[in-house]
Formats: structure tokens, C-alpha cells, sequence
């Protein structure tokens, strides 16, 4: 037995069968020619969903992915530096004192992951400054995300990779050139990188590096050139920024621009343990959506109230039938 028929036996109530009719609606998109955009919040890269996202992009299951800038850089972190990460499965037991001698040790904790500084950040960091400073040269500016793909792509850091490149899904996403979006890419460890090397003088112009409007026209672009084609879905994994930039595109073409052909989002899934009381977005049940102009009222809409870390490959595997 796969997984996918473990969940068509098993999966028949409450949160278990949201998240099979989801992964069902998901599938019946993709069947009908259907993009999907999948967001990514939370530290789903340090949750090391990339072994099963890598391969839903590879499948050509996922069109376009909007995520934080903590999840962009966490991918190649893990890529680069797997072997020196520590787990810390009692970090709920954790004191002060404890948590200061990971601060000494150059661990940044996630959770129960440390994310080791020298082996991770500052590798990347000399790869991308590098990038920043050519780009700069020649008087060029890019995505946060066109500069990840430019060192992957130029295999500059194939000799430090500690896990199998497979299982990367920012790598998958480079080589198949994949719309990304990072909107708030200035709240990361990269982008406070590039605010100090500006501040050192290492970069003249914060123009080096594209902004989140820059972000938005591109995203308003990609997604009228598709929407009028074809459906185009959204999977959202947690909320907040990585989630609520990419779906305003919609009221921002129609109620904005004031174009009056522009097509709704045509699925719609959120896993979330949020709660929609506390008035955040990432709580915020689809319904709500309607009123901004973002759903219509038939579109397929799924709540999975669960932990993304545990749902999200279960319905990958599901979508791709494995």
C-alpha cells in the first residue's frame, strides 16, 4: 500500500478527509490544465519540505511558488551545510543559559534546528555578494530569487553540497526557471546582509537588488498572461506575507487598475492551525476572501487545520500518485 491509497482507505473525517478533498481538488485542477501557485510561510526550507516539493516541481505539478525570504535562503543553507545543523529535540527545555551558549557556538535555532552561521550563511553570503557586486558592475538589477538561481546554476557550490541536490526544490525550481516571488525579502538574513553591505559601501545602490513593487508588477504580469488561459490555483502553506501578496494581485488588476476581465483565483487550500478570531490573515477562512474580491462564491475552497510539516508531503505524495 502508497501512501496515496493509505489516505483514500484511511482519510475519511474531520481534518484527515479536508486534506484528502483538497489534495483531490489540487489534482483535478492540475487535469484540467490548470498553474498552481504554492506559497510558502513558516520554516518549511529547515522543515526540509524540498524532498517532496523538489519533485512536485519536477513533475510539473507546481507553476510558480510566492515564499518568505527566510524559506529562499533555508533551502540553500540546507543544501550547502546539512551535515552541520543540530537537532534539539528537548528545545522546549531550553533556558536562557542554554540558548546563549548556542548564540557562542554560531547556532541559530528554528525551532529544533540550529542553522549553523559559518557553514551556512556566511557561505552563501560571499557567493551572493559576489553576484550583488557583479551585477552592480554592469549596471543590472535582479530579483532576490534570479540571484539564488545565478549561483545555483553556475555550480559554484557543488563542492559543498551535503545532501542529495534532488531533494532541494529551490534547485529543482532553477532549472526549470520557475516564477518566484518573495515579497518582504528585506525581513531575511540575506537581505539584512545586503542593507549592511550597502551601509559598508561593499554596494552604491540598493537598486542592485529588485523590490517588492517590483515584485508585484511582475507577479501582475505572470498572472494575467496566465489566468486568461488557463485556471490558476492557490495552495497556501501557513499565511502571512509569502500568502497575502500574491492573492491581492487579483482586486489590485480589477479594483485598482479597474480592469474589468480579470479572471478570480480558481482553487483555493490553506493548511493553518491559526485561529480566525485573533483577525490575522493566516487565520482568515476563505469565505473572507470573497470580500476583497480574491474568490468567487463557487470557487473550491479547503481549510486543513494541521501542521504543514506533516500534511504538506502527505499531499504531495498524494497529488503525484506515489
Amino acid at each position: 500500500m502508497n501512501i496515496s491509497q493509505f489516505i483514500d482507505h484511511h482519510y475519511r473525517h474531520f481534518n484527515a478527509a479536508a486534506l484528502k478533498d483538497a489534495a483531490v481538488g489540487y489534482k483535478n485542477l492540475i487535469n484540467q490544465d490548470g498553474k498552481m501557485l504554492v506559497t510558502l510561510a513558516c520554516a518549511m526550507s529547515s522543515a526540509e519540505l524540498g524532498l517532496s516539493l523538489a519533485e512536485m516541481i519536477r513533475q510539473n505539478k507546481v507553476h510558480a511558488i510566492s515564499c518568505t525570504g527566510a524559506n529562499l535562503e533555508e533551502d540553500v543553507y540546507n543544501l550547502v551545510a546539512h551535515d552541520h545543523y543540530v537537532r534539539i529535540p528537548n528545545y522546549r527545555d531550553l533556558t536562557p543559559e542554554d540558548e546563549q551558549k548556542l548564540l557562542e557556538k554560531h547556532l541559530n535555532r528554528v525551532t529544533d534546528t540550529c542553522i549553523p552561521e559559518e557553514e551556512a550563511i556566511r557561505r552563501i553570503e560571499k557567493a551572493v555578494l559576489e553576484e550583488w557586486q557583479n551585477a552592480e558592475k554592469e549596471a543590472k538589477s535582479y530579483f532576490p530569487h534570479e540571484y539564488m538561481y545565478k549561483i545555483l546554476l553556475s555550480g559554484k557550490l557543488k563542492q559543498y553540497y551535503q545532501i542529495d541536490p534532488k531533494n532541494s526544490w529551490l534547485l529543482a525550481a532553477a532549472e526549470k526557471n520557475l516564477p518566484i516571488i518573495v515579497p518582504g525579502w528585506e525581513d531575511s538574513t540575506t537581505g539584512n546582509i545586503f542593507a549592511g553591505h550597502i551601509i559598508k559601501g561593499d554596494i552604491k545602490s540598493s537598486r542592485t537588488v529588485k523590490s517588492g513593487i517590483d515584485y508585484m508588477i511582475y507577479w501582475a504580469e505572470w498572472y494575467m498572461s496566465t489566468a486568461t488561459k488557463n485556471k490558476v490555483g492557490f495552495f497556501q502553506i501557513g499565511g502571512g506575507i509569502a500568502g497575502d501578496f500574491p492573492i491581492c494581485v487579483v482586486p489590485m488588476l480589477s479594483q485598482d487598475l479597474g480592469h474589468g476581465d480579470v479572471p478570480l483565483w480558481s482553487y483555493f487550500c490553506q493548511i493553518s492551525d491559526s485561529t480566525t478570531s485573533y483577525g490575522s490573515y493566516s487565520g482568515a477562512v476563505p469565505n473572507e476572501k470573497i470580500t476583497w474580491g480574491k474568490l468567487a462564491i463557487d470557487t473550491p475552497k479547503f481549510i486543513v487545520e494541521s501542521d504543514a510539516s506533516i500534511v504538506a508531503p502527505l499531499m504531495f505524495y498524494y497529488i503525484m500518485g506515489m
